[in-house]
């Protein structure tokens, strides 16, 4: 069974087991604005929590993308190098940025629940 975390940074994590999809929320999307570019990390890459490990821009600004836990890279969404809009149109959905497995589960008990985050983003 799959869980959805967020973290204070606006990326979402869809874990499932020792597997995380990761990307930025529809709350981060929307304050981004087109997204015009995206720069994916390498798959086999290891990452530490907090690393920044991919890139996105929009005709507003760039932000880094961090991994939320650490683990390897595993898999990156190729198709946002093409068709980088699809994060607008899909943010949690087709828009994902990229796979890891997670190395160390305890760092996901600090992260936001659905509910937690929906909160936070009001503040």
């Amino acid at each position: 069974m799959s869980k959805l975390y967020f973290t204070e940074d606006h990326e979402w994590l869809n874990v499932d087991g020792d597997n995380a999809t990761i990307g930025i929320s529809t709350y981060a999307a929307g304050q981004l604005g087109d997204v015009v570019f995206v720069e994916l990390p390498d798959v086999g890459k290891t990452a530490n929590k907090g690393e920044d490990v991919a890139v996105v821009e929009s005709v507003k600004s760039a932000s880094e993308i961090y991994a939320p836990v650490s683990g390897e890279i595993t898999a990156a969404n190729d198709t946002l190098e093409d068709a980088p809009e699809t994060v607008n149109e899909d943010a949690q959905g087709k828009g994902w940025f990229f796979k890891m497995t997670v190395s160390d589960a305890s760092q996901l008990e600090g992260l936001m629940d659905e509910a937690a985050y929906a909160e936070f983003i009001k503040e």
